[in-house]
């Protein structure tokens, strides 16, 4: 069965994903922050850490939501960054903190579809994507994309949720990502299913070898995971 936000709506799942986004936006930094405890921030440190190698040039940002991806990636000083997302709710406060990070020459954020992406083939050299894949609505044709608009040799780097499995941690986060981030969440987003998909997506996300097989079908090269705080997130890496 498809996850989606909001089960009493019709629309597409991608349609919700966006409606979704777009009604959590002015809060979802500060819960994005709050209710991982601050770790999301060691993970994009992680992934960056494993793109600066590279010295990528020409990044592209999937899924880049407010930006802070996009931002962060401005450490490993490219010539050009750019974010796509659906949400225009989203992209409104990643201009504001692009702007107030004066990275507007550097950093630019547009509303694109991750699983039609509006470039040219092998355009760039990096390619991320944070916490988005499991929102596409059709996974291996996002993924696909992202292979598509990569040079030949150059780097993919998903962050994304998993699911630890050592006791006693896997317990404790099972029961605060099911049970006390969605009271949380509904309460200062006051979108009452937002953060009830998330746990929910995150269940159904095929992580770990799964998704490595999928990276694998669709001809991704050199794949690494790196799992992260005990498996509660896993970067991948792979080459096109």
């Amino acid at each position: 069965m498809e996850i989606k936000p909001y089960r009493d709506k019709q629309g597409s799942k991608k349609q919700q994903v966006a409606e979704m986004f777009d009604n959590i936006s002015a809060r979802y930094d500060l819960l994005n922050h709050t209710l991982s405890l601050g770790i999301d921030r060691g993970w994009r440190k992680k992934l960056l850490q494993l793109a600066a190698p590279y010295k990528p040039k020409n990044i592209l940002d999937v899924a880049t939501g407010t930006g802070d991806l996009a931002i962060a990636l401005s450490a490993l000083n490219p010539e050009k960054i750019t974010g796509i997302d659906i949400s225009e709710g989203m992209l409104s406060f990643g201009h504001k903190k692009v702007s107030d990070k004066q990275l507007t020459d550097l950093i630019e954020l547009r509303k694109g579809d991750s699983e039609s992406l509006d470039f040219h083939d092998n355009t760039f050299d990096l390619v991320t994507v944070a916490f988005g894949v499991r929102n596409f609505e059709n996974l291996e044709k996002g993924l696909s994309e992202m292979l598509r608009v990569t040079q030949p040799g150059g780097k993919i780097l998903i962050l994304e949720f998993s699911q630890p499995h050592s006791f006693p941690f896997a317990q404790i986060y099972r029961f605060y990502f099911k049970h006390i981030l969605p009271i949380v969440g509904r309460w200062v987003s006051k979108d009452r299913n937002a953060y009830s998909y998330l746990p929910e997506s995150v269940e159904a996300f095929p992580y770990g070898q799964k998704f490595i097989a999928i990276l694998e079908k669709l001809n991704y090269r050199n794949i690494k995971s790196h799992r992260l705080t005990f498996g509660i997130a896993t970067i991948y890496e792979a080459e096109k």
